[in-house]
């Protein structure tokens, strides 16, 4: 069975989180950690694969390189379309990394215009006239101004594209978009025969997505957030009638202790580490004794997470999570770099450490820390499953790419962007476990047999 969708995602936690879109949308999706991870062969029911990259704030030509790889990987495995996704706040410097990675996108495919749509309403991001809005601030006047990395300073995603890449960017009106999909199919019709290489359309709320998912079934290559996956997914399932179920109504989830671990400075995680402290154990890492004895220290949250375990209901949580001036503070006496590095192994060597003393259900806030997690946990697999808040996931290892670990187990890893969430999100995670049917068996990942069961 050919792979309906394909998704080249250039950070881990944008990866779950569209990933958790198009399986609300009712698509089996799978995600994987690089293209060498995915098999040669999926299970028969997977309708999308998502690839992990790091590539949003690398090299340009380094980003290329790794992208068009992940493109082979999935164009290898049959995929009909391909999402390459960046954030809804479309990060990016004036040398890149989306529009170079698009242009290569293009050339490889053959191609010569797509669409640029990070919007993603629910979350506050929406697009009008051509420019980019957090909330009720354009990109440019909001927190994405400051950022350290992709400062954003411009909210018009015309100019944005313009400036990185090699083509002409137009804008999709708001008043096309709400025309429906055949007007937004003639209006990237019209604009293609332009000369256009890029498409920007208005959008302004979440029928929108669904309007443009409906334009966008027959085009090679989408560019943009998880809201897109979302619209494109809801099209291609209406179209098969199964629009209303989920993939993830039957879910299962491994037996065993949980823990919630948080290294995100965010405005959000700040908050939710407050709310979950006061209803469970917490315990802030000491950053001292994470740059000076690591693996000592790791002994001792290790048997402090344990004893948590075995008493309470709400699973432990540590954190590194901290005040904008708490972080400043602490860069200024050890190092940016090396705090941040410090941090992230040992976190990874935390996951790794629970894992063998039994944890399988790991809530993480961050995209750093969900990645040096995963990587510890040696994960270069999952299946997604239901939603805990708009683009974060319940996710679930796929055995076969577990390595370290018996063959038929399975770990379950919510993954949070900084700012993702409510407040009572790592509560809201534990009580999906308890409320969700247990049914659904893991996916293998062996080619089916003749009868069109799995081997």
């Amino acid at each position: 069975m050919a792979l309906r969708i394909g998704v080249l995602a250039d950070d881990f936690t944008g990866a779950t989180d569209i990933a958790g879109f198009l399986v609300s949308a009712g698509m089996t999706t799978v995600q994987f950690t690089s293209p060498e991870d995915l098999p040669e062969h999926l299970d028969e029911r997977v309708d999308a694969a998502v690839i992990s990259l790091k590539t949003r704030s690398i090299a340009p030509a380094e980003a290329v390189a790794q992208s068009l790889k992940a493109l082979a990987a999935l164009t290898a495995r049959g995929a009909e379309q391909i999402i390459f996704k960046y954030c809804s706040t479309f990060d990016s410097t004036a040398e890149g990394n989306i529009g170079p990675v698009t242009d290569a996108l293009l050339e490889a495919m053959g191609e010569d215009f797509t669409v640029l749509a990070p919007a993603l309403p629910v979350n506050g991001r929406t697009v009008y006239q051509g420019h980019l809005f957090v909330h009720d601030q354009p990109l440019d006047e909001s927190g994405m101004r400051d950022h350290p990395v992709t400062p954003m300073t411009d909210s018009s995603l015309v100019r944005l594209m313009q400036t990185q890449a090699q083509g002409r960017a137009v804008v999709v009106p708001y008043a096309t978009v709400e025309a429906g999909p055949a007007a937004v199919r003639q209006a990237l019709s019209d604009a293609r025969a332009s000369g256009a290489r890029y498409a920007v359309p208005d959008t302004v709320q979440m029928r929108h997505l669904e309007t443009l998912g409906a334009a966008l079934t027959q085009m090679p290559l989408i560019t943009g957030g998880s809201g897109i996956g979302y619209g494109l997914a809801r099209a291609v399932t209406q179209s098969q009638g199964s629009a209303d179920s989920s993939a993830a109504s039957d879910w299962t989830f491994s037996s065993g202790p949980a823990v919630v671990l948080s290294g995100s400075s965010s405005q959000m995680t700040n908050a939710q580490v407050r709310t979950y402290r006061s209803r469970a154990a917490a315990l802030a890492l000491d950053i001292g004794s994470v740059l000076t004895r690591p693996e000592d220290y790791c002994a001792e949250v290790l048997d402090w997470v344990a004893q948590q375990q075995r008493s309470d209901a709400l699973a432990p949580l540590v954190y590194a999570t901290a005040s904008p001036e708490e972080v400043r503070a602490a860069q200024q006496e050890h190092g940016a770099q090396e705090l941040s590095a410090a941090i992230e192994d040992f976190f990874s060597q935390l996951a790794r450490a629970l894992r063998e003393h039994g944890t399988r259900r790991f809530i993480v806030a961050g995209g750093e820390t969900s990645g040096a997690v995963t990587q510890g946990l040696g994960v270069r697999g999952f299946e997604v499953g239901p939603q805990i808040a708009p683009g974060v996931p319940w996710t679930r290892t796929l055995p076969e790419v577990n390595p370290g670990t018996a063959s038929a187990e399975t770990l379950d890893l919510a993954l949070k962007s900084g700012n993702f969430g409510e407040e009572d999100f790592f509560t809201a995670a534990q009580q999906l476990v308890s409320q969700q049917p247990v049914s659904q068996q893991p996916l293998t990942q062996q080619p089916a047999t003749p009868e069109g069961g799995s081997v």
